[in-house]
């Protein structure tokens, strides 16, 4: 029971009704999305395990209690790690989200809907490891469900105005795919939801200067660590809270939301997996995607014209309202969680060395006092039709355009790139890079035998889909 009888139950706030029957009654039919669904798998394992070559992740993973197994436990990609769910989600969704590599989703909330996947994947193969019959193909159907919960909710709600950090919307979609994973009715998914907006949410705190931190490359993985958790308290049959939203003065709304509900621009269905957004070329902020790119074109004509990055006077980076307010920084930068938030730096960074990999945001290249006098000649400009485009739901589109000045007073035309590298509109150009990319993280932490037995059945749809999940993870651990 959930402590009320039918008599005297309030109504549950119509988004929890909207998100808990959109997750149990929805059944994908878009072609587009299952395949997508596998490339956003594929990608994210790959970011996994890529972040697993830094200390600063893998000091945080394993159990919470050093030493402790759980046997049938689920697995974290490339470690020997056999945990509880909960933690599992944790050390996963914070691999996967570590680099800043992982997909995008860019509206009126940011966020990276590949996050859900710690929950997915713990809980999937927990389940699988006892027991349960379940399949990749259920995998998969949980992340189109989460990436259009988190994309859709994102699309007209701000959550960054009013200072909470978009991890909330990871907590909000992985805890309704959990209950569709764990099997629970109606009511206690119902319950669970609820329990997801009466609990505290994550401040923006340590995206922002002064605080720029590494927390954020861990907010997602807690995100999805209490998703699992707070389903399983609502599979024991706790009570749940019709009106954590709607609660004058002590729901949602009107503690954390200044008093404006939700807003929806669309229904739920298979709208974000076919748009989302790869990282497929550089580990940076999805904002700057296109400045990378321009940069990069930028440092090629530079040697071309026989001209030095020492000769430049100032580069003008036209771009969109999002980007001024999340990554035009100047000024110290105190740690890789700073720089990777920095457009003039992961602009200064490809204009020098003509890349832009995880490891340029180390201290051992950060320390290079080249980069620092060049940010200090890069300027944001907003650009109200830029900003107009990014908003427009049939474009999408996340320009910057750089304009080099030069001391002698000459200058080159502008770079603008208005769709990177990842983005639908470029998808068929994006999907080989992508793979690629899969391929050279798999490297990193298998022989070349697993290695082709993981491509083997992760780039064959039917395949993949219907191998059972533990048997799937298994391949994902190290010999």
């Amino acid at each position: 029971m959930n402590g009320y009888n039918d008599a005297t139950r309030p109504d549950w706030d119509e988004v929890l009704v909207r998100i808990a029957d959109y997750v149990r009654d929805f059944r994908p039919e878009s072609a587009l999305a299952w395949t997508t669904a596998r490339h956003i798998l594929i990608d994210s394992l790959g970011c996994a395990l890529e972040a697993l070559e830094y200390p600063a992740c893998t000091r945080l993973l394993g159990p919470v209690v050093p030493g402790a197994t759980l046997a049938n436990g689920a697995r974290v990609p490339g470690t020997a790690h056999q945990l509880d769910p909960v933690k599992a989600a944790f050390d996963i969704g914070a691999a996967i989200r570590w680099l800043d590599y992982n997909d995008t989703w860019l509206a009126a909330e940011w966020g990276h809907p590949s996050d859900n996947l710690g929950a997915i994947l713990a809980l999937a193969d927990w389940k699988s490891r006892s027991g349960d019959p379940i399949t990749m193909r259920e995998v998969l159907e949980c992340v189109i469900k989460a990436h259009e919960i988190q994309g859709v909710m994102a699309l007209k709600n701000s959550f960054n105005q009013v200072g909470l950090d978009h991890v909330a919307l990871v907590k909000l979609a992985s805890t309704a795919v959990s209950c569709r994973l764990l099997g629970l009715d109606r009511e206690r998914a119902l319950a669970a939801l609820s329990q997801v907006f009466v609990d505290g949410q994550s401040l923006r705190t340590y995206r922002h200067a002064p605080n720029t931190g590494s927390r954020k490359s861990w907010a997602a993985g807690d995100a999805t660590s209490r998703a699992v958790r707070l389903a399983l308290i609502a599979q024991t049959g706790e009570m749940g809270y019709p009106g954590a939203l709607s609660a004058p003065a002590w729901g949602f709304y009107d503690v954390s939301f200044q008093g404006r509900e939700f807003r929806f621009e669309r229904d739920f269905g298979t709208y974000v997996a076919e748009n989302v957004l790869f990282k497929i070329s550089y580990p940076a902020e999805f904002h700057a995607q296109s400045a990378v790119e321009a940069a990069m074109r930028l440092h090629g004509m530079l040697k071309a014209a026989g001209r030095s990055v020492e000769e430049i006077a100032r580069i003008v980076i036209r771009t969109q309202a999002a980007c001024v307010r999340i990554i035009d920084k100047q000024g110290r930068l105190d740690n890789p969680a700073d720089r990777d938030h920095c457009i003039q730096y992961m602009v200064a960074v490809p204009l020098l060395f003509g890349r832009l990999t995880a490891a340029d945001y180390e201290d051992a290249v950060a320390a290079d006092p080249r980069i620092d006098a060049l940010r200090a000649k890069i300027r944001c400009v907003e650009d109200p039709r830029l900003t107009a485009d990014y908003h427009d739901p049939d474009k999408r589109s996340i320009a910057n355009g750089l304009t080099v000045h030069f001391h002698d007073g000459g200058s080159m035309d502008e770079v603008l790139v208005e769709y990177p590298i990842g983005h639908r509109r470029r998808r068929e150009e994006g999907i080989p890079l992508l793979e690629e990319k899969f391929r050279r993280n798999l490297a990193r932490r298998f022989p070349a035998a697993r290695q082709e037995a993981i491509l083997a059945v992760a780039q064959d749809q039917a395949t993949l889909e219907a191998m059972p999940v533990r048997d799937f993870m298994d391949l994902l651990v190290p010999a």
